[in-house]
């Protein structure tokens, strides 16, 4: 009656869904360490932009602003002001921009 023998067991099925749960258990936890990395990388990627920034400013102007709040109106915005990490930005004297 019923001469179809295609098909997957139920052993197969259960070998998949192993292997397909080991690679999850062995991936999931490098993609959290690697918040880390991509947060450095962004708050350096925003230390040039706001460093150009500066530049920008002392050739207006021929000197550098006080503070990155001075750049807010025109040449940055409130949220360029902090690292995606959530540290805030520092302006040395002499125009150079770093993050903690």
């Amino acid at each position: 009656m019923f001469n179809n023998n295609r098909g997957f067991t139920l052993i197969e099925m259960l070998i998949v869904l192993l292997i397909i749960s080991v690679l999850i258990i062995l991936i999931v936890p490098n993609l959290g360490d690697r918040s880390n990395e991509v947060h450095s990388k962004g708050c350096e990627a925003l230390v040039t932009i706001v460093q150009g920034q500066v530049d920008v400013y002392y050739m207006e102007n021929n000197s550098y602003p006080n503070s990155l709040d001075a750049l807010v109106s025109d040449y940055l915005t409130e949220d360029q002001l902090t690292c995606p990490n959530g540290e805030d930005l520092n302006l040395s004297a002499d125009g150079n921009v770093s993050a903690p």
